[in-house]
This record gives C-alpha cells, structure tokens and sequence, in this order.
C-alpha cells in the first residue's frame, strides 16, 4: 500500500513529550506487524546539533551512519528496536543549505527561489523519501504550533494532505491540560487556542493527545472533542507515567488505535504488546535494586546523557533490577571526599570533551580499581582509565592526553590524526567536523579478544560494531607497558586502534572507546552495559 503519514505537532509549550508520544504510536503500528518509519524535523538553522553545546541541547545522538542528531532519534530507536539514518533527521539548516545549493548550481532555471514553493517542495520531498518502502511515517514537527520558524513544514503538512487525501494524511497535536491549583481545576483554553491557530492555517487535528497530570473526566473529554471538531474517541488522554515505556501500553488502553484506524480506513488495527509489557512491568516493580555512581560534568541537565541513563534502565528491566543512579560532579570529586562511592554497587564514568573533572573522574577511577568494585568507562572514561593506570600502577606519574596538555611528554592519549601521520590512511573513516577537528563519528568495527570479560558479555562474539564519536585516541605505543603492568588490550579495530581495556586482577573493570548507548534498546540491551550492571547486582549480593 502507499505510505500513510501521521504528523505529530506541539502546542501551549515544549517539551511535552512528543518524541516519547512519536515512539509510542510507532511502537503500536510495528507491534501490529505493519513497516513503519519515524522522522524527526528540527526548525532550527543549525545544519545539525553537532557543534551545539550539551548545555544548550543536551544529548548528540550518533546514527550508525555517522549523523548527529536531536536526541529523540535515541528514543525512537530505543523503542522501535531499530537503526535509524541520517535521513530520519533534518534541520531548517538542512533544508535550505539543499536549495541554496541547487539554486547556484542552476537547478531551478533561473526562477526566484521562495519559501512557497522551493523551501515546503524540499521539505515534502524529503518527508517522502524516508517514507519510501514503510506503510507508516510518523513524523515529528519539533517546537510548537506558531514558531514563526515551524510555518514552512505546516504548510507542507497542509499540502501533503491536500496531494494526497485525507485517508492518507493525519495530523495529531500533543498539548497541554494545565491543572490550575488555585481554582482546582483543569483547563482547556490553551488546547482550543492551540488547535484554533492550526486551523487558521488550514490543518484540522484528527487526534488531540492531552497531556496532564491527573486524568481527565469525560466532561473535559467531550468538551475538548467539541472546541477543537474531533470525534470523541479521538480525544487521548496521556497521563504522566512512572516510566516512558509504560505510554505506549496507556495510548492503547486509551484506545488511539482506533481513530487512527478509522481515518486511514483500515481494519482494526491489534498490536502484539506482551513482551514489552513485561519489561514495563519490570521497571516499574522490580525484584532488586543496585546504585551506580555516575560521575560526570553536565549534571545540571542530565539530558546530555540521555541514551546512558535509558541504558540501564534496559540493562535493568531484562534483569528483574532497578538501577539507581547516584549523580556525582566530578569537579567537586576528590581524594578528601572519595568515600560519597563507599554505598554503590557500581562506578560509571561516561563520554565528555574538556578537562573540566577530570582529576575528579580519575580519583573515582582509582577507587574502583584499587576497592574491586565493578568499573565501567565509556569514551573519555577508557582514556581516564589508561591514564589513572600509567600513572598509579605503571608509575608513568607524566601520562596524559593531549586534550589536556598540548606539551605532555608522555601523550597517552592523542588526536586521530597523530595515529594517522603515524601510520598512514590505512583505510580509516574519519569525519571533518565543521570546526576543523577529524573524528571517528558512526558505527566502526572492533575486534574482541577471545581471553576477555568483553568478549563473554557479546556472547563469545570475535567481530562487534559499535557507534563512536570523538576526536582523541589512545596511543598504540603505550599497549605493551599497559599489558606488562596487568591492563589487557581486550579490543582493537582492524586497524589496531585500542577499542577496550580491561584489569583481569579485577571482579570487573572494562573501559570502552566506543559508546555502546547509542545501540541499546529495551528489548535489547547492549551487551557489555547489561554485563556491568550484572556485575554490579552480583558485587551488591
């Protein structure tokens, strides 16, 4: 059958959970068997979020591909059990740099180039050819109904839905359900206005998905249905949850199924939810529960580690566990208040760019070295890694990274492009950032070690793909004193670049260059993140 469109849009503000309400509707349409697709649209100029700062837009999501992305894209593929591509997201950047482009090279015959028709016929063509082989694309418009900057891709949703019929097209607006404390009571109006100012532009929501705090009775239901012209079962209550996967299970016990079923006139439309249910189940009402001290920099808005926090609760839920996380700024870690890790079960340290914390990272290094409690690092965690090992048990007092110290005369860990002056092109991928740096960005081959604790947690897997982004590596030159002091190189890339390290003196101690959050799903957790966290409930017990 042709691609059907759902169109998920925002209003009264942000952050209401559209990406979340996107995933669900798609996790329901792929359950009940059909292909579906998820595209996420970015108003803003930016080209992509690669160059904006985690405090500015939280989390980069890395696509196999090598895409940086709004964060979302983590959440759809976290619950559609996917991998997405770089076509799956694009920004107003995008999409105008496209017609820039095409307009010098002459492509548009010398006509002038206008939002109406040239910027919206990018855009439909773009939204079209993700839909390309789905029988589904639930696309995302990001920001809220009258952002001056969303105005072009409503109207290519009014166009769509004009081209290609109303059994086609449907559009579904995700607002707000304000509960008034002073007056006790929900309110409405912002939903009506909303829907109003979508209508004063030619779009007719199909299915209002209210988002509140409490349940709604079925006076606002109807009241609701009958301001903004929707039947009154297209009125979805979406309710805040206790977890993100449980809405999926709510929008079908709320019955969503159904309008969507009736606009695009199609059978009743049944999804298979029973595994999902019970790992929901799980979250919310585990057997155990184990603390992972996550020591990082961007606690102010832990949205920066978006995928490694939804990690662990997949590690989590497919092991009956809850997995609390104790929050620790490393820049106020030190040796003087080291023993705030003496209560957990685990020690996390992530990615990150900078040298902000970083001795504070590295004292939790040691801490978890030296008191064998079950140690997992992730891209700049394995450089900190390397670097606590030299220095503390290698006695190499000067190792560093070159990230920290441009000078250090013992650069442990230095840029890509060192490794490559070294030793050719030797077919590496890189990637040129716009701001000059070459980094190894999307998913790249490594090669595991049969004799390791990673090579067990991927099922005695030799051949692994993973995502990385980043622009340091870990010098070559070191391996051999690393390995003679008792560090295993327990990864490498087919070009020899250090993957994963590993202290086999210890219950677990696994570093990893790569991120293994970027392909974590709830119904498939990433192998060496369930791995720590199995160690963590065994070190606990």
């Amino acid at each position: 059958m042709q691609p059907k469109y759902i169109f998920v849009t925002g209003g009264v503000l942000s952050s209401l959970g559209k990406g979340i309400s996107s995933s669900s509707i798609a996790t329901l349409l792929k359950s009940s068997g059909f292909k579906v697709s998820i595209l996420k649209i970015d108003p803003y100029i930016n080209v992509d979020p690669g160059t904006m700062s985690p405090l500015e837009h939280g989390e980069v999501f890395v696509t196999a591909d090598g895409a940086e992305t709004d964060l979302d894209i983590g959440h759809y593929e976290r619950f559609l059990d996917t991998s997405l591509t770089k076509a799956n997201n694009f920004t107003t950047g995008q999409v105008y740099l496209s017609v820039i482009e095409n307009e010098r090279q002459g492509k548009y015959l010398g006509k002038t180039i206008q939002v109406v028709p040239h910027i919206v016929d990018e855009i439909k063509a773009r939204i079209k050819n993700v839909a390309k082989g789905n029988d589904f694309l639930v696309v995302e418009l990001g920001g809220t109904v009258g952002d001056i900057e969303g105005m072009p891709y409503l109207e290519a949703m009014r166009q769509m839905k004009h081209e290609l019929g109303s059994n086609q097209v449907i559009s579904i607006h995700v607002t707000l359900i304000p509960f008034i404390k002073a007056a006790g009571e929900q309110k409405t109006k912002p939903t009506q206005h909303s829907v109003q100012e979508l209508r004063r532009i030619g779009i007719s929501p199909q299915i209002i998905l209210a988002r509140c705090e409490k349940p709604l009775s079925k006076e606002l239901k109807r009241k609701l249905a009958l301001s903004c012209d929707v039947d009154d079962d297209s009125v979805i209550v979406a309710e805040d949850a206790q977890s993100i996967y449980q809405c999926p299970i709510n929008f079908l016990k709320e019955g969503i199924l159904t309008p969507i079923a009736k606009n695009f006139n199609l059978d009743c439309i049944q999804p298979n939810m029973d595994e999902w249910d019970m790992l929901v189940k799980k979250i919310i009402s585990p057997k155990n529960q184990i603390t992972i001290g996550f020591v990082g920099k961007y606690l102010d808005l832990k949205e920066s580690y978006k995928s490694l926090t939804e990690a662990l609760i997949h590690a989590g839920a497919n092991i009956d566990t809850r997995v609390n996380i104790k929050w620790i700024d490393s820049e106020k870690l030190d040796m003087q208040n080291i023993k705030i890790l003496e209560d957990v079960d685990g020690i996390l340290i992530p990615g990150g760019f900078g040298h902000r914390g970083i001795e504070g990272k590295i004292n939790a290094i040691t801490y978890a070295r030296e008191n064998k409690i079950p140690f997992l690092g992730i891209c700049l965690g394995m450089q900190l890694a390397i670097l606590e090992f030299l220095r503390n048990v290698a006695n190499i007092k000067n190792a560093n990274s070159v990230e920290f110290d441009v000078h250090t005369k013992e650069p442990a860990i230095y840029l890509i492009e060192d490794f490559i002056d070294q030793n050719g092109q030797n077919q590496i991928r890189t990637h040129k950032s716009p701001l000059g740096g070459t980094m190894r960005l999307g998913e790249y081959d490594c090669i595991l070690k049969k004799d390791s604790v990673i090579y067990q947690s991927y099922h005695s897997q030799e051949l692994i793909k993973e995502r990385h982004r980043h622009r340091y590596e870990a010098n070559p030159k070191y391996k051999e004193i690393l390995e003679k002091n008792g560090m295993q190189i327990s990864g490498e890339s087919p070009n020899q670049l250090i993957e994963a390290v590993e202290i086999k003196e210890h219950p677990f101690f696994v570093a990893v260059q790569f991120h293994p959050e970027f392909t974590s799903r709830l119904k498939n957790p990433n192998a060496i993140i369930l791995a720590f966290v199995k160690s963590a409930l065994q070190f606990k017990k």
